[in-house]
């Protein structure tokens, strides 16, 4: 019988490669999509083993910012075959998060094993159509099957900004931040209007922070969270196979109606419809506080940054200004080049070509999930992969 994880999530990795000869499937990641893909696998009857590079599951989650909390509501949060408690709220914190990933595994009993770091993948080379992993430690690894579920926030991208090694002041990136507290009469600038740059720009705001711009690139569609007690989650849900023209519409109707205009305050209605955006890549920003901190003046919207120059940032507009800190709220990259670059299965912008239960015709037994950034919501969506995938396997073995 395999090992018993703790709550944590953690079985001993030196044991790992005597559990092999019966060639599980293997799931790369310890984060909600990897942990749903192996109970889904397993209530199928099929060994997943779960390999976390880090010493704990839902590594990445831990990490974030202290007032985060899902833009999905907990009922559609939940991944399969464990409901999330209602005393976490409509609207699920970090930490409430983290602990139910815990009792997930638990309760699920999944092996999972972490410290261990898969550094490539390839085809075993006997021609068996199994799969083989290079690990940490010198391990080589053999699986049926593979599901790379390493996440769509997995490496911190900072752009090369010109001049940017000559910056006097502090540059972080967002998976840095914490709270406001270090920040209290400092004077910032973030970098980077999407749900993460939009958030901490409210919480430095209402921390104390003396002054906040936040540097915008193109305008974001803004949308409540909730209204009337309706979640936008409900309508991505509703829209997300109508016609792209269609949703434009009635988004464009309904921003009017729900969000005011803020182009006084130097953000604009975008000009470019809110699901034409979606299919871009760019996910709306729900509004959780910046709306009045930009009504208000508290968080100023200004150009995106061009270079930096010594104590100051030169933004696009050929305006300099000097804050005491810059927050990078620029996104991540998938960083799947080096696990499987030469296999073929990327497209030009390093996401992977196929997704869920499809694999790519010339890798049989990979599957990826968790590479999207949908409209109806990521939990929700790795939770309906995770049933996907593990059906896929069970039926192929």
């Amino acid at each position: 019988m395999p090992n018993s994880p703790s709550p944590s999530g953690r079985t001993d990795a030196v044991a790992l490669t005597d559990r092999t000869d019966d060639r599980p499937v293997y799931v790369i990641g310890g984060g909600p999509g990897g942990l749903a893909t192996a109970a889904a696998l397993r209530a199928r009857g099929v060994r997943a083993v779960v390999l976390e590079k880090a010493d704990r599951i839902g590594a990445s989650w831990r990490g974030h910012y202290d007032r985060l909390h899902l833009h999905t509501t907990r009922r559609w949060s939940a991944l399969p075959g464990l409901r999330m408690p209602r005393k976490f709220g409509r609207w699920v914190g970090r930490d409430d998060l983290v602990r139910y990933l815990e009792k997930y595994t638990e309760q699920h009993e999944l092996e999972v094993v972490t410290g261990v770091e898969v550094t490539r993948i390839d085809p075993h080379p006997d021609g068996s159509g199994d799969w083989q992993l290079t690990a940490t430690g010198g391990r080589v690894l053999r699986g049926r099957a593979v599901v790379v579920a390493t996440g769509f926030n997995h490496t911190p991208r900072i752009p090369e900004w010109p001049g940017r090694d000559t910056f006097t002041g502090e540059l972080l990136h967002a998976a840095e931040y914490r709270n406001p507290a270090p920040y209290a009469d400092r004077d910032v600038l973030v970098v980077g209007i999407g749900n993460t740059g939009a958030e901490i720009a409210a919480d430095l705001a209402e921390g104390g922070a003396a002054r906040v711009r936040i540097a915008v690139r193109t305008a974001p569609h803004i949308v409540r969270r909730s209204t009337a007690g309706w979640p936008a989650q409900a309508t991505g849900i509703l829209v997300r196979r109508l016609p792209v023209r269609l949703v434009d519409r009635a988004g464009s109707l309904l921003a009017r109606v729900a969000v005011p205009d803020l182009s006084a305050q130097g953000l604009p209605r975008p000009e470019k419809g809110l699901y034409s955006r979606v299919r871009e890549g760019a996910i709306p920003v729900q509004d959780v506080g910046l709306i009045d901190a930009v009504r208000n003046g508290r968080v100023l919207p200004v150009a995106t940054v061009a270079s930096f120059d010594k104590d100051a940032v030169v933004l696009a507009d050929g305006t300099r200004v000097t804050p005491d800190a810059v927050i990078a709220a620029t996104g991540y990259s998938r960083a799947l080049e080096p696990l499987l670059g030469h296999l073929d299965v990327l497209d030009g912008r390093g996401r992977p070509v196929v997704h869920g239960a499809r694999t790519p015709k010339q890798s049989p037994g990979l599957y990826f999930t968790g590479f999207t950034n949908p409209i109806s919501g990521m939990l929700r969506e790795l939770a309906r992969d995770a049933e996907k995938i593990a059906k896929r396997v069970a039926r192929a073995h």
